[in-house]
C-alpha cells in the first residue's frame, strides 16, 4: 500500500476545518466589518508599527545617541517598542499600524482588548513564535490565551 500526499494533506491547506472562512464558526462575517483580519494586513500593520519605532531611533541615533552602545539602543527599542504595543492596544484597541490597516484587536464579544489582555497578549507577540501558531480561524496562539481577534473595522 502506497501512502500519497493527499492522504497526509498539505500544512499549505491549513487546520482542517469544517468552517467555509476563518471566524464562521465565531459569527464572524467573512469580509467586512467584524471580519477576522487575514495575515498579510496584520504584517504589513506589525512592519508599519516596527519601521515607526525603528524611525523614531534612527533619528535619535543622528543625534542624541550617537555615542551610545548599540547593544544598549536595539535593546531599549525592543523595550520602548514592546510598551508601544501594550499601550496602543490597552487604550485604544490598536496600534497606528492596525489602524492605518483598518483593524482593532477585539475581545470575542466585540469589544476592544483592555489593559491586561494588551499586556499578556503583547508580550507573547514580542516571542514571535505564537503569532505563527493559528487555528482554523487564523488566531494566533497570543489570541488563543486571551479570548481576542484582530478584526476588521472598516
Amino acid at each position: 500500500m502506497v501512502v500519497s500526499r493527499k492522504d497526509l494533506g498539505s500544512w499549505i491547506e491549513g487546520a482542517p476545518t469544517w468552517m467555509e472562512y476563518p471566524g464562521q464558526g465565531m459569527g464572524r462575517p467573512q469580509y467586512g466589518k467584524g471580519a477576522i483580519a487575514r495575515p498579510l494586513p496584520r504584517l504589513i500593520a506589525f512592519c508599519l508599527d516596527w519601521f515607526l519605532i525603528e524611525g523614531i531611533f534612527w533619528v535619535l541615533a543622528q543625534g542624541p545617541l550617537s555615542g551610545v552602545n548599540t547593544a544598549l539602543v536595539d535593546s531599549v527599542q525592543l523595550v520602548i517598542f514592546w510598551l508601544y504595543l501594550v499601550s496602543a492596544v490597552g487604550f485604544m484597541g490598536h496600534t497606528l499600524g492596525h489602524l492605518v490597516m483598518g483593524m482593532q484587536v477585539q475581545r470575542l464579544d466585540g469589544q476592544p482588548a483592555g489593559w491586561l489582555t494588551a499586556l499578556i497578549r503583547q508580550s507573547m507577540v514580542m516571542l514571535i513564535l505564537p503569532v505563527v501558531i493559528m487555528d482554523a480561524n487564523q488566531r494566533g496562539l497570543h489570541d488563543q490565551v486571551r479570548h481576542t481577534v484582530l478584526a476588521v473595522i472598516r
